[in-house]
């Protein structure tokens, strides 16, 4: 198993523990009020973690066709040159729209982009690709709203995309609060 899998299931894990105490409280082994505990301090943890185990963060490295950076899970490595798919992903938080472009190339290596360097060699790999498929090429399958993000269509998109966003957070979010406090018994 990948370090970024092994992330990814140790997110999911977090997302998870309130059932584990449901049934720990279920059995007499812990009080009542468990898995309310274990599910608002699970929210909170999984909704950092979860979007911040592919991001860049410094030192970074770019060469003519890799981007090369660190993450929470370790050194990625991504060829720009075998791109297979660009999508937008959008996190909230004090008020502000916060933006990571995930980008996968055809070793199934993800990365999430973040910085305005990085930006620029992922928007010139794109138009590279776009050129290549217009001779007949394969080219990567970019969202709407990650086009509209790195410049290279109409910002309608982009309106779309952070609403629709905040709507299934929100709703997500408040799903699973009802179902820890269902949990806990109140």
């Amino acid at each position: 198993m990948t370090r970024a899998r092994m992330g990814s299931a140790l997110a999911v894990t977090v997302l998870l523990l309130p059932f584990g105490g449901y049934g720990l409280a279920r059995a007499g082994l812990v009080p009542d009020g468990t898995p309310i505990a274990l599910g608002l301090l699970s929210l909170i943890a999984g909704g950092v973690l979860l979007p911040a185990l592919c991001e860049e963060r410094a030192p970074f490295r770019h060469s003519s066709s890799h981007l090369i950076a660190r993450t929470l899970t370790g050194e990625r490595s991504v060829d720009l040159n075998r791109i297979t798919t660009v999508r937008l992903l959008t996190t909230f938080s004090y008020g502000s729209a916060y933006r990571t472009l995930l980008v996968r190339d055809a070793d199934g290596v993800a990365l999430g982009i973040t910085t305005e360097r990085s930006r620029r060699k992922l928007r010139r790999a794109i138009e590279k690709a776009d050129a290549n498929a217009a001779r007949g090429a394969a080219g990567p399958r970019v969202s709407r709203a990650a086009r509209a993000h790195l410049g290279l269509a109409p910002g309608r998109g982009l309106v779309g995309h952070t609403v629709l966003a905040l709507l299934v957070l929100t709703v997500s979010a408040s799903l699973y609060v009802v179902v820890v406090l269902r949990l806990g018994g109140r």
